[in-house]
């Protein structure tokens, strides 16, 4: 059995490499992009906003909860999700330092 490259990669590398991941489905975004527009905490609306079944919803949102992405708690009878301030400032940092060099090579 072969061993894992995931060692020569640094912890941030790995770290970004699952929120990139978790990003890296329409649903998921669309959900994302949902929480961002509200500002605030969703609840439930997830169903009418991708279109899709609430089981594969809360497939989407586990995905993205397990990243580190969203946030959730309880609010009575619902799941109130909202986006997690330190993921956003990572993904933020990491766009930020892909910028096009004053001199492209190409």
């Amino acid at each position: 059995m072969g061993t894992s490259h995931t060692e020569s990669f640094t912890p941030e590398h790995l770290a970004l490499a699952e929120l990139f991941k978790a990003l890296g489905h329409p649903a998921r975004l669309a959900i994302v992009h949902a929480i961002a527009a509200q500002q605030a905490c969703v609840c439930g609306e997830f169903v009418e906003i991708t279109g899709l079944s609430q089981a594969t919803v809360s497939q989407h949102l586990k995905e993205l909860k397990s990243a580190g992405i969203i946030q959730g708690s309880v609010q009575g009878p619902k799941t109130c999700y909202c986006l997690s301030e330190s993921a956003l400032a990572l993904l933020k940092a990491t766009v930020a330092q892909l910028q096009t060099p004053a001199d492209p090579c190409c």
